[in-house]
């Protein structure tokens, strides 16, 4: 069956994907254009209809509690984008040009939304006359295929500057600044914030350099998304600032991510923390880990933490109430790491190119079995493969790590990856 362009924007898309190969390149660019602009068409039409319902509602629409809830309920929108679809509608209807742009396709949803956001909040030093020609000065900013958000901003910030007054733009107001952090149903975060341009422009520096694609040793791109290369450059930047920053302090202690967990429940093997007790004991109570602010973690997660961490020991009663504390001593001292550093160069994980900044300090038998905290028995390794010889799945215990007489650390991968399992010299990337 042969596919014509007419057929490929006003028809469906069900199979359309294994007859696209009957159109040339130059027809696939007009078929991209085109739906596009039926795109913009149709949801002119979807505000223009929304609206009128909004202002002649009947008893579905009233039983949803507005218009906005009753179109997300009935389609696959969430319910802040129907209520953005209502909300848009009633603003454009006192900004008639506004409307009249929008409506022909002239005009994106987003643009046309800073747009009358400016006109219902102008700046106080603006005088009402002068209200047209903003609105046809921003109009020419979003209106074309050159049109970004970007430029009418910038029309929108230099009108607030010749209009300025004491009042603060909206993109500099840090009252405005808003962070909710807020735990879910099966222990996960959360995370949605609004902050002024300033601190927004802080957060996007401090985590370009985190979040760029990087390479395999192999070449192969990273495949990783966009969004996932911020989120672990986020986390990234969180356990720098934790692990290096002047951050004050918290109960008499600088703030850190504190885990609590039995000692024989850290313990390497499972068959030592599940070994029975003279008491009673809960299921509950074993094989797991404590955050004051996010409750349960996962003994393998805190395990890892535990390989390079502040150690305290506090004594429990029975009842599990404190019986006595001894102060804290850091696992790897400052200048153990220097060494480390000195002589792993990075991550030691054959291939691994992660610099000495974004490693952890190993400790290759745990200290929770009895394995000392001496450059012996220590490797600097990046967190994905601190997590591979922690906990990543069908590989605990597969991959042994050996000081040669060298004194450097020597790999030996599984019998999967090489049968013979001949030992692998730590990374040496970065020789200085």
């Amino acid at each position: 069956m042969s596919v014509l362009l007419s057929d490929v924007v006003s028809g469906s898309a069900v199979g359309l994907r294994g007859r696209l190969w009957q159109l040339t390149a130059a027809e696939l660019r007009a078929a991209a254009i085109e739906a596009s602009a039926e795109i913009l068409r149709l949801e002119a039409v979807r505000v223009a209809v929304v609206d009128e319902l909004s202002m002649r509602p009947d008893d579905q629409v009233i039983a949803s509690r507005g218009v906005g809830s009753w179109l997300a309920a009935n389609t696959m929108l969430q319910v802040r984008d129907g209520k953005k679809i209502a909300a848009l509608g009633a603003a454009l209807r006192p900004f008639s040009a506004v409307a009249a742009r929008f409506d022909c396709g002239d005009c994106s949803f987003d643009h046309a939304v800073l747009i009358v956001a400016f006109c219902e909040s102008p700046p106080k030093g603006m005088p009402e006359e002068a209200l047209p020609r903003c609105i046809d000065l921003l109009l020419a900013a979003a209106s074309g295929v050159e049109a970004t958000t970007t430029k009418v901003r910038h029309v929108i910030a230099t009108l607030e500057r010749v209009f300025e007054s004491d009042e603060i733009p909206p993109a500099e107001d840090v009252d405005l600044n808003e962070l909710r952090i807020a735990s879910t149903l099966n222990g996960r975060v959360v995370v949605r914030g609004d902050f002024d341009a300033l601190t927004g422009e802080m957060l996007l520096s401090a985590l370009s350099n985190l979040t760029m694609p990087t390479p395999a040793p192999d070449g192969t791109p990273d495949a990783r998304s966009a969004a996932k290369r911020t989120a672990d450059g986020f986390t990234e930047l969180i356990r720098r600032y934790l692990d290096c920053a002047k951050t004050g302090t918290d109960g008499g202690q600088r703030p850190h991510v504190n885990v609590y967990i039995n000692a024989r429940d850290l313990a390497e093997h499972r068959d030592c923390a599940a070994a029975p007790s003279d008491g009673e004991e809960s299921p509950s109570d074993l094989d797991v880990g404590h955050m004051p602010w996010l409750g349960p973690l996962s003994v393998s997660q805190t395990r890892l933490l535990g390989c390079d961490c502040f150690l305290s020991t506090v004594l429990l009663d029975d009842h599990g109430a404190p019986l006595d504390a001894r102060p804290g001593k850091r696992l790897v001292s400052a200048e153990q790491r220097v060494a480390l550093i000195a002589r792993d160069k990075g991550c030691a994980f054959p291939g691994c190119t992660c610099v000495p900044a974004w490693t952890d300090a190993h400790h290759i038998k745990h200290w929770a079995n009895g394995g000392p905290t001496v450059m012996s028995n220590l490797v600097l390794l990046c967190r994905s493969h601190h997590r591979l010889m922690h906990r990543k799945s069908g590989f605990v215990g597969k991959w042994a790590i050996r000081i040669g007489v060298d004194n450097k650390p020597w790999f030996i991968p599984p019998p999967s990856i090489d049968p013979q399992r001949h030992p692998r010299p730590a990374n040496t990337t970065f020789k200085t």
